[in-house]
């Protein structure tokens, strides 16, 4: 998958520029089952073979598909092949800002819960966009679609799902906490307010915690559900925040565990792993539900901040 961001904007303008013809459009697509010369584009298409190379030029310029030549029986001939699956452009780039009244810059991603990188889910489990369903319900194969990065609400009975975030702050740089919020719920069928389920996180492979949800919430509307979405069925979730500083870990700024800052290594890599899941030994094990910005009643997604300081 080709992943674009405000923050490569000369890139993100060659791919918007290939993307914007309806020619371009359909050389991609033929380039889906197999590899084509320009000519063969050309008679495909019933254009000149010259209009074909110079719309190929262009894709190729924006490393949407790459040529080689090869040997034909006469001379050679540019033969193409596509690259990428998928294309994700974020508008939202990743945020430092000053927190002026604390001397502190804040680090902040926001993760599409469709965008792990990693999971292990069983029935009962789906995954829904604001349009529609995705996959399968019940299908925890479908879990790996690629359409899966347009969730925007999934559930899983249990299990886990495990994202990674860049990590770019400065070399130096005097960590002080980190903190994840999410929207999330247990997993019942339909939807039943009590009923338990043991959530538990890790930030890079390190157990943080584990927060009892208290029910799967429904009985009135989400504030954000799209109007297809039945009434019957999960609705909303609580949104809550983990967070881990040099002291301890908390949840909604109530001690959860003695794991410290420290112990989660953060400045030996370049990114950070985020895992939530229902283990296999938990007390309640009443599943998961995790809501995107177009459900439930939070317009946020997955959200890591990390605070820290630069000194002089």
């Amino acid at each position: 998958m080709l992943e674009l961001s405000m923050e490569h904007a000369d890139e993100l303008v060659k791919v918007t520029h290939a993307l914007s013809t309806e020619l371009r459009l359909r050389m991609l697509a033929l380039l889906n089952s197999r590899r084509m010369n320009v000519a063969e584009l050309a008679e495909a298409l019933e254009i000149p073979v010259s209009t074909a190379a110079s719309n190929v030029k262009v894709l190729e310029q924006a490393g949407l598909i790459e040529t080689e030549l090869l040997p034909a029986s006469r001379g050679a001939m540019k033969v193409c092949s596509r690259i990428y699956d998928d294309i994700k452009i974020t508008i939202n780039a990743p945020q430092r800002r000053l927190q002026a009244d604390q001397g502190e810059y804040c680090y902040e991603i926001s993760m599409p819960i469709g965008n792990f990188t990693a999971c292990e889910v069983a029935p009962t489990c789906g995954m829904v966009s604001e349009y529609g369903p995705i996959i399968t319900e019940d299908s925890p194969a479908g879990f790996f679609h690629p359409d899966r990065v347009q969730a925007q609400l999934l559930w899983l009975r249990k299990g886990y799902l495990e994202y990674r975030y860049p990590l770019e702050i400065p070399q130096g740089a005097v960590l002080h906490r980190i903190q994840f919020s999410m929207e999330i719920c247990s997993e019942a069928p339909n939807y039943e307010n009590d009923w338990p389920s043991d959530i538990t996180l890790w930030i890079n492979q390190v157990e943080v915690g584990t927060w009892t949800s208290p029910g799967d919430f429904g009985g009135r509307r989400g504030k954000l559900n799209p109007s297809w979405w039945i009434d019957t069925v999960t609705q909303f979730g609580a949104l809550k925040t983990w967070s881990v500083d040099n002291i301890r870990s908390t949840i909604d700024h109530q001690e959860l565990s003695a794991v410290k800052l420290e112990q989660l290594k953060l400045t030996r890599q370049n990114h950070v792993d985020l895992r939530l899941g229902v283990k296999e030994d938990a007390r309640y094990k009443g599943g998961m539900n995790l809501f995107g910005k177009k459900f439930g009643d939070y317009e946020q997604d997955l959200v890591m901040k990390i605070f820290y300081s630069v000194e002089p």
